[in-house]
């Protein structure tokens, strides 16, 4: 890893969140602690597009618990679920509009030495909690960057979303994006 590391323009962000969750497939999710820095490839995400996708953690409105969510693009959303898991989102498109990508799985790129195959295990391995909710990705702690080196093409696929048989409809939306024949990806 010796390439300069190049973070995502804020632009990046402030896109459709669907092109976002499918543009976030293969950039790095860098975390830098005292104890080094940690690197994962980004392989799988799920869109999340706003209070009318009832999906959604802002389909109930903004809330003390959700109000990142609905702030500026480009800033870490991290939540707890079942008591015992964070999540880690990346916010996006305009300020208000609610709308996120989960990161769901990484491909482990250096010093990631717990799995990173789920939403909750890639929270442990990089060792992100409910501390980096509102993180700004453009800081220097934790980031979305460019891969250091050129990569191979890869084909993208789109299934439903995992975990939200209670949004109906919303349920069997194709927003789950990962890259086809990756071994990190959660569930095929």
């Amino acid at each position: 890893m010796s390439a300069v590391i190049r973070k995502l323009p804020r632009s990046f962000y402030v896109r459709d969140v669907t092109v976002v969750a499918q543009d976030l497939l293969g950039k790095f999710l860098v975390r830098r602690e005292a104890k080094g820095e940690q690197i994962g490839r980004i392989v799988e995400t799920e869109g999340y597009l706003g209070p009318h996708d009832l999906a959604s953690h802002s389909s109930r409105g903004l809330t003390q618990r959700n109000a990142v969510l609905f702030g500026p693009p480009g800033h870490a959303y991290v939540y707890l679920i079942y008591g015992m898991y964070y999540c880690f989102n990346v916010v996006a498109e305009q300020e208000g509009k609610g709308a996120a990508v989960l990161i769901r799985a990484l491909e482990p790129i250096k010093n990631c030495p717990e799995k990173t195959t789920g939403p909750g295990l890639l929270c442990r391995s990089l060792h992100l909690t409910r501390a980096h909710n509102g993180c700004d990705l453009r800081g220097d702690e934790l980031f979305l960057a460019l891969p250091t080196a050129p990569t191979a093409p890869f084909s993208i696929v789109a299934r439903p979303r995992i975990g939200v048989d209670y949004a109906g409809p919303w349920a069997r939306r194709r927003l789950r994006f990962y890259i086809k024949g990756s071994r990190y990806v959660s569930k095929k």
